[in-house]
């Protein structure tokens, strides 16, 4: 189990689906879904098997996201991990006020021109994501307090 000091303190990356769709989070130290702190051992299988899997396509970086965090923190390494699992088809989410717990929203930073669907993965890892399941499709901002 990850406690509330641990989802507040550090940013992990977990992992979920809208039934076809994947998508990741960059938690930014906010509260995770009961499903995700309660599954720490999941959050690692799941995140080994996606940065094991090999680019599959082109990305979209979102046009608004130096609107949102700032001119200055689009940088190269800022977006290496969202660009890495979008060329894996993966849509990519990072916390938008960083290291507030409570807060619950994020932004879309990039998204992949090919996405991978959760009926191409095996099935012990689309087993996981299914357990946690947001039902509206992605879009530029989101508010995990619905997952």
């Amino acid at each position: 189990m990850i406690n509330e000091f641990e989802q507040s303190t550090l940013d992990i990356d977990w992992f979920f689906t809208n039934g076809e769709e994947i998508c990741f989070i960059a938690s930014g130290g906010g509260k995770l879904p009961s499903s995700i702190y309660n599954g720490e051992e999941n959050i690692k299988i799941v995140a080994a098997y996606f940065h094991s899997l090999p680019p599959i396509g082109g990305i979209a970086v979102n046009p608004n996201l130096d609107k949102i965090v700032g001119k200055d923190a689009v940088t190269d390494r800022y977006l290496y991990d969202f660009n890495e699992m979008a060329t894996r088809g993966i849509y990519a989410y990072d916390k938008t006020v960083l290291n507030n717990y409570s807060d619950a929203n994020y932004h879309l930073v990039a998204q992949p021109v090919v996405p991978l669907k959760i009926n191409q993965l095996p099935f012990e890892i689309a087993n996981h994501l299914v357990e946690v399941k947001e039902f509206n499709p992605f879009k530029l901002t989101l508010n995990i307090e619905s997952i």
